[in-house]
This record gives C-alpha cells, structure tokens and sequence, in this order.
C-alpha cells in the first residue's frame, strides 16, 4: 500500500484504519484485493493496494492494476454521447429509429416474465433519452425473469465478451420483444450498449476509437480501452468468484481476444486504472472541464446528474434491493436525493453522484465535499439469464468492503 493516510479535514486516526478493515476481508478470503483512492481538495490524500491481484502467480495489487470496469463504463459512454448532443448531432427527444431501423415497429411483453409471443405494439419509438435513464423498455437477461431472460443469453450472448458484429448484435436485439413500454420505468438493461453503437454510427468509427478521440486522449487515459494489448496483461486484476461456504477463490477470469473485438460494449466492456477512471471523475466534478481541459458544457454536466426518474418510478425495487429509496438516477449516472435515507447502501451528501460496475467496482464524486473516491475489485457475480434472483440472496461477505471503504471514509469528515 503507499500513499498519505490523511488530508485535510480528514481524521487521520479513522483514515489509518481503512487498510487494516479491507486487508480482514483479503485475509478471510473472500477478496483476492483492491486498489482504491480517495482524492480530496485537489490532491489524492489516500492510495492503497491491497491483496494481490493474481493468487496463483503471487503477483501483488499495484496502484497501475488493471481491472475490468464494468458498468463504470456506462458514464464514458454517456458523456461521449451528451458531446453529441452539444454539437446538435443528436437529441435527447430524438426517436433512435432515425439512425437504428433496427428498433422500429417493437413489440412490448405483455408481461415481463410472460411467453415471448404474447405481445403488444409498443406505443412510441425509443427516445436518446430512454437509452440514458434506462426506460427504453429493454433488458438484461440478468436483471429480467422468465422467457426473456433466457432469450437474451441465446440471442445475444454474454453482455461483455460478445463475437456478434454490431450490426449483427443490433438486429438481434431488435428481433426481441421489449419488457415495458418505452418510458415507463427504469429497467436496467443494453441501453447503454445501444447508446454507444448509436454514437458509433454517428461519428462513422468504433466507439472504441471515439472514445479514445473524445475522451482518453483529452484527459491522458492512457490505460484505459475495451481491449488490453498483450504486453498490458500482467498488470490485469484475475476475476474471482466467491463461495459463501469459505472455499477457496475461483478464478473466473474473461478470455482476451487477439485483436480488438467488433464488439465494444459501451454498457460494461472497458478495462481501466484507478488513477485513469480518477481523471475521468475528476472532468465529472469539475462539471465537465479538469486541468484545463472541457469535454463538456457545465449545465450539460448539470443535466447529466440531475433526477430524472419520476416519484413513480423510484418506488420500483432495483436487482431486489430500494436502490431510489434514497437516490435518483440521470443521463448515466445515479445522483444521493436524501444523504440520511442513503446511510443503509454507503454513504455521500446529497448531490453526490456515480454508477458502480458488476464486478463490484465503485466511484463517487462528492460536490458538497470536494471528494472523489474510487474503489476497484474483481468479484464475479452471475450474469446468466435470471441471476436476478441471485443477487437477492445471500451475497459473499467480500461485497461488504465497497460500503465499509464508503462509510469509513465519510466518517473521516466528523
């Protein structure tokens, strides 16, 4: 571990503890380590590296570690597409169908875990603004139950590591029925993947390489991508799986491609750094501009982590769990409504913002305090069709770590 275990306002004597409180979850077993940072009045006040980031070769976490980011993707690839929308390219009203045909003429489930067949014509076109918040009717097949579900896994594939064309993907996609009515609630889903091909198809390249343009070249992103060059591969975090019965981890790492896929999975297939994904949040903070560098206008940023889920909508469980008890949910990214309300997940100020990644990987931009934290593990969890109902049980106890990082952190403050 390095770095300063304190800054300013911040309790030494509860910051010192962080390391030894995540370190007793890598000594029970059940996390193979983290890397996390916690940046504070222009400076990073604590770095820590922890655990090892592949048992087997005894290679230890570094603070250069590479992890699979997940859906800590969906905001790169929300802000790409928000940079459209400043240059007029596109908007947030716009039906997609005008650049993805693939989407025309949907069908809606008439229930969502009900027969695929059992339809009815779904009431509008799919908006740019669907695909942000998640109320384009669409699924996951890990978040959805019944027939849809297992229509995903057949049809598409995995969600992250995926040998369809885009193209190919898109027309899948749109072959199957969709779970709501467009706008009629957030269920969590391929929007993002979706946004990222709609961009693609916009700027006339890979998201990947738009991304790159827009977004890691501006901020020095150096290692961050959707495919990891061979020679980038030892500093990669292996994928473990936990076993609640405290059997040893299980390697479940994702297989590397020779050459970059087509696919590029705008929802969840980058891998990056913490100190990478810190410039990022840091752009986020500084409402859209970071040393001197803007990638977007300050009221788009604004827009972008304002509540746009109604009263309704937030009344929806989230994966099982009162996710809108105490937050909201934007173009990308969920924002703390209620600070007190959001102490039974973590801890923030209202207006604090952020989206986590499955593999339990986390970050958060704190206005009110001036505070990013950043908190990266790799910790599979089932993405198969259904898994839903998984997640409502009984996690291993290593997922404690994110809220214990949170809440000791925030506790710092006093």
């Amino acid at each position: 571990m390095d770095g300063a275990q304190a800054g300013e306002g911040l309790k030494a004597e509860v910051m010192g503890a962080v390391a030894p409180a995540l370190q007793g979850l890598v000594d029970q077993g059940a996390l193979s380590g983290m890397v996390t940072l916690v940046w504070r009045g222009g400076e990073v006040v604590q770095s820590l590296a922890i655990g090892k980031r592949d048992i087997g070769g005894g290679l230890p976490m570094e603070r250069d570690t590479l992890f699979r980011i997940a859906s800590m993707t969906k905001p790169v690839t929300s802000i790409a597409a928000l940079m459209l929308i400043e240059e007029g390219k596109l908007d947030l009203d716009d039906p997609i169908t005008r650049w993805m045909p693939e989407f025309k003429d949907m069908r809606v489930l008439k229930d969502p875990a009900g027969p695929l067949d059992d339809t009815v014509p779904a009431a509008r076109d799919i908006t740019v603004e669907d695909l942000f918040t998640h109320r384009a009717g669409l699924a996951y097949g890990f978040t959805s139950m019944g027939p849809i579900a297992h229509a995903h896994e057949a049809k598409l594939g995995s969600p992250l590591v995926n040998s369809l064309t885009p193209d190919a993907w898109l027309k899948a996609l749109g072959e199957l029925p969709l779970s709501y009515q467009p706008g009629e609630r957030f269920h969590y889903s391929h929007a993002t993947d979706v946004l990222g091909f709609l961009v693609a198809r916009i700027e006339g390249k890979p998201l990947g390489e738009v991304l790159k343009a827009r977004i890691f070249d501006p901020l020095g992103m150096s290692d961050t991508s959707f495919w990891l060059a061979p020679g980038k591969r030892g500093r990669l975090a292996k994928l473990y799986e936990a076993n609640i019965d405290g059997s040893p981890l299980k390697d479940v790492s994702l297989s590397h491609t020779d050459t970059p896929a087509a696919f590029e999975a705008g929802g969840g297939g980058l891998i990056s750094t913490a100190d990478d994904y810190l410039k990022f949040a840091r752009m986020m903070l500084g409402r859209g501009e970071v040393d001197g560098v803007r990638l977007v206008k300050p009221e788009t940023l604004d827009l972008m982590t304002a509540n746009r889920l109604s009263e309704a909508q937030r009344e929806h469980t989230f994966l099982g769990m009162p996710f809108w008890l105490s937050q909201g949910f934007g173009l990308g990214v969920s924002t703390i409504l209620d600070a007190q309300k959001h102490e039974w997940m973590g801890a923030g100020a209202a207006g604090a913002f952020g989206w986590p990644g499955a593999f339990g990987t986390w970050w958060q931009a704190d206005p009110a305090n001036d505070m990013i934290l950043v908190y990266l593990i790799q910790d599979s969890m089932p993405l198969g069709p259904e898994a839903v109902t998984a997640m409502q049980g009984q996690r291993p106890t290593g997922r404690i770590g994110g809220p214990m990082f949170q809440k000791m952190v925030y506790a710092a403050l006093g």
